[in-house]
């Protein structure tokens, strides 16, 4: 008979932002004329670009003529791009990354949950919590972490991130050998510092352990002392795989394009303790299972590095900033304490009760939308995260109708 993957099984409820759409479909069908304000899901609602809108009509209509059209291309990702990504992107910033260490894909997401595929089932997976749910998830498809009791599960090394620790968490004490970072971090939005960055790095080459390094918000980072970029830290290259994407840099959530970074010179072990290049086992794992990612949306990304391309992404960018700016401003006034907010689109928010109840208040008697910290790992307990993804009118909305939902 045919079986089931009875990991599946282990995973708790439903995923978060699926919980979070059913709670406001049964509200909004209770409440039609309610108005309901979404800072919850990290979805942008600026516009694309101009110069990237550009670059993708070029694309199509080259696409229409058979002399430039363009069918499968190759799977790492169009080098037109990738040349692009590692100029501008690392070695930039004296990171010494190169266009053939690049795979373009369609999004963060997908390469975050598909990496743990190339690594063994019984390492020793380190997770942050709070932490973006993805790479917990994944890891209980694969099987790697055991039952769940008491809010965790048995076999993960859970790294808290709490307000006693600034929310950024340190080595664990146990023998680890997969590790997940997140900066700026979703969901608490804090940065961390070339020199705490280095120490992970340490750490990782220490114990022949592997960093998985989310970047997906570096775009955000204005303060020049902060690291975009794990490379930007010495010894990272063999001991680090990094993910960025074009969805909160350019506003591609529509259009899916991101990248992962696999230096040459990063390997894992097998178990005799012979060295494998992590570069050659996803460049098979990416070329078998994934087709790329279409020509026309490749060029829009490409648009994103010509100089009206920075222009306009740094003006996005900026937008969402101020969102962000004006909610800890208004949060604060209201006696909040709260991080995130600079150098992040997120706002995390101590809402002095349970996660989901703070949830349901905001939802039903102002009509807003957060994120319930709960749903992002024990640590996020009595948090929210706020995110700065609209537009400032419905900022300046959902701030008055959070005060006078909480103080009449």
């Amino acid at each position: 008979m045919i079986r089931i993957n009875e990991n599946y099984l282990k995973l708790q409820a439903s995923y978060l932002f699926f919980e979070i759409a059913n709670r406001v479909a049964a509200f909004q069908k209770d409440h039609p004329d309610k108005e309901i304000i979404k800072l919850g899901i990290g979805d942008v609602t600026k516009a694309l670009p101009k110069a990237c809108i550009e670059a993708f009509h070029g694309a199509v209509d080259e696409m229409a003529e058979n002399n430039t059209f363009r069918g499968y291309g190759p799977s790492q990702g169009y080098q037109f791009l990738r040349e692009k990504i590692a100029a501008e992107d690392f070695q930039a910033r004296g990171a010494e990354i190169s266009s053939d260490e690049i795979f373009v894909s369609d999004g963060a997401k997908c390469d975050t949950g598909n990496i743990q595929e190339i690594f063994d089932t019984n390492i020793n997976v380190a997770i942050p919590d709070p932490v973006y749910p993805v790479y917990l998830d994944t890891n209980v498809m694969a099987g790697r972490t055991g039952e769940f009791n008491n809010g965790r599960y048995k076999k993960i090394v859970y790294m808290d991130s709490t307000r006693e620790n600034g929310f950024i968490p340190e080595p664990p004490n146990e023998s680890v050998d997969l590790i997940y970072l997140c900066f700026p971090n979703n969901p608490t939005g804090v940065t961390i510092t070339r020199d705490l960055l280095q120490t992970w790095v340490n750490f990782a080459h220490e114990k022949k352990a592997l960093i998985l390094y989310d970047a997906a918000y570096e775009a955000f980072i204005r303060d020049n002392s902060l690291p975009k970029s794990i490379y930007e830290v010495n010894g990272a290259r063999e001991v680090a795989i990094e993910f960025r994407s074009f969805s909160k840099t350019a506003g591609f959530t529509g259009t899916r394009c991101s990248y992962t970074v696999i230096p040459k010179t990063c390997m894992a072990y097998d178990g005799n303790g012979d060295k494998h290049s992590l570069h050659s086992l996803w460049n098979r794992r990416h070329s078998t299972k994934f087709n790329g990612v279409p020509y026309p949306v490749q060029r829009a990304a490409e648009a994103v590095y010509s100089e009206k391309g920075k222009a306009q992404v740094k003006e996005l960018i900026d937008y969402y900033l101020n969102n962000a700016a004006l909610v800890r401003q208004k949060l604060a006034a209201l006696g909040f304490e709260c991080v995130g907010g600079e150098n992040s689109p997120y706002i995390w928010l101590e809402g002095k009760m349970n996660s989901w109840k703070f949830f349901d208040l905001l939802l039903t008697q102002a009509g807003v939308v957060c994120t319930p910290g709960e749903g992002f790992g024990k640590c996020g307990e009595g948090f929210i995260r706020i995110s700065a993804f609209n537009s400032y009118e419905n900022i300046q909305k959902a701030m008055y109708k959070i005060k006078k939902a909480l103080t009449d």
